[in-house]
């Protein structure tokens, strides 16, 4: 699978071109994954539908507001779109694995879904007037396997969210220009079609954004090689985030019985299991961050409120301190930079997996992605210690994590004995100590 320029360092030599796989290959991956998919997909949304139709408990959540949005007939025309967009994603792929990734991401949204209609039913409430001609038909055809209840999260926004960032990368131009005018239509055909109330699409969105995490378009799967940490520092992380994590799930359940507003915890709740996940073992690699510093879309809107903690933490940390301090021949230590402080720097080596590289930042940036908290590994710090004696002979060199405590500080101590610049670990520990920053710095440090 090729990887976009912005997944590679700006002075990289460029990759070679992969092979083109034989597209006949490609077209039977995407039938066979089709002809699983479409049935899968009527028998357990019809199901979900089925069995909330026996209920007599479904409620509903609809804010006042929506009353005066217009049904427009016409709108049901990009509604029904998005069944040929969904096969046309799979058919048009590069690759088996992008197949397969996409497939992925449909039967993820799929799942999740159809698990919240059947544990949290709701219903739509507006009647839809008579309509006559082609939407008359289309309302008539959609009406006859869907009923008012799979509202929340809307599958429909989840899959259009996964189509779009599909196309998005392949159409440029006035043609890219359509396509996003084109899937603005089918978002809000939800509405104008009286198929959903408002809340089903902010919550269809985090599930579609979700599914394009799980199964990213170019870096690792996050659950790759998982296994459970044995580090106990990295557990208890673990069952921290996972407990704060729980709170916000809490809350939006409790919250949604007096206001739909308290469902807004459902993405912090995400957030934190993400977070949580990367302790228990998955690693950096959650916060699918590229060798130049940049994350995944997907990354950047799942964990934004997790990064904006971090970043609150990093000011209230750091706020009364200089901004990085120089420690030999030209490479600083200090937190992780804004731009104004990253760019009189020839090359930023970021070791914070959690932070993304700011926006306007034109320097080299080199990011070798760490989890907070815990001890890099051999093999990350020999990595990062190469980074920096080659960046350093190239001009001045910031080696940066969150706050400029630990990850930087171990790997800049590292680099000191290597380079000889430090006779001993003790001889690193104190030529940092002296510069004036406060240090924390593990002494077990995994191999």
């Amino acid at each position: 699978m090729d990887l976009p320029a912005s997944a590679l360092p700006r002075d990289a030599p460029a990759l070679p071109a992969l092979p083109r796989e034989p597209y006949p290959g490609i077209v039977l991956r995407a039938a066979l994954w089709l002809a699983f998919l479409a049935p899968f997909f009527y028998a357990t949304y019809g199901f979900a539908n089925w069995l909330a139709s026996r209920r007599d408990d479904v409620g509903s959540i609809v804010f006042g507001w929506e009353h005066g949005i217009p049904f427009l007939a016409w709108t049901i025309a990009p509604y029904w779109s998005i069944n040929l967009f969904y096969g046309l994603s799979l058919l048009l792929n590069n690759s088996k694995s992008g197949v397969d990734r996409l497939a992925g991401r449909y039967l993820t949204a799929q799942l999740v879904a159809v698990a919240c209609f059947i544990l949290f039913p709701l219903t739509a409430t507006f009647v839809r007037p008579q309509t006559s001609g082609l939407p008359g038909f289309l309302f008539a055809v959609l009406g006859g396997f869907d009923k008012p209840f799979n509202q929340a999260p809307s599958l429909h926004i989840a899959l259009l969210v996964i189509i779009w960032d599909h196309w998005r990368y392949r159409l440029t131009g006035i043609a890219g220009f359509a396509w996003h005018v084109w899937c603005f239509l089918i978002g809000a055909s939800v509405l104008t079609t009286w198929q959903h109330h408002f809340i089903d699409i902010p919550t269809g969105a985090l599930l579609g954004l979700f599914a394009l995490w799980l199964f990213p378009r170019n870096s690792e799967l996050p659950f790759t090689g998982f296994r459970l940490s044995a580090d106990p520092k990295a557990r208890r992380l673990a069952l921290f985030y996972a407990l704060g994590a729980s709170l916000a799930l809490t809350g939006a359940a409790a919250g949604a019985l007096v206001s739909a507003l308290w469902l807004i915890l459902l993405w912090p709740a995400l957030a934190l299991a993400i977070v949580a996940f990367a302790y228990a073992g998955a690693g950096a690699k959650v916060f699918q961050k590229t060798a130049d510093g940049r994350v995944s879309l997907a990354s950047r809107l799942l964990l934004w409120p997790y990064r904006l903690g971090a970043k609150a933490n990093v000011w209230a940390w750091t706020r009364k301190l200089p901004a990085h301090i120089v420690i030999a021949d030209g490479v600083s230590l200090g937190r992780f930079p804004t731009t104004a402080e990253a760019d009189p720097f020839g090359t930023v080596i970021d070791l914070a997996g959690e932070l993304e590289r700011p926006r306007g930042a034109s320097i080299r940036w080199v990011s070798l992605p760490m989890v907070d908290l815990l001890p890099p590994s051999r093999e990350a710090r020999a990595q990062a210690v190469a980074a920096i004696e080659a960046a350093q002979k190239q001009g001045a060199v910031l080696v940066c994590c969150a706050l400029g405590f630990q990850r930087s500080a171990a790997v800049v101590a590292e680099w000191l004995v290597a380079s000889g610049r430090a006779a001993t670990p003790d001889q690193a520990r104190g030529k940092l100590a002296a510069a004036g920053r406060p240090v924390h710095l593990c002494t077990d440090a995994p191999a």
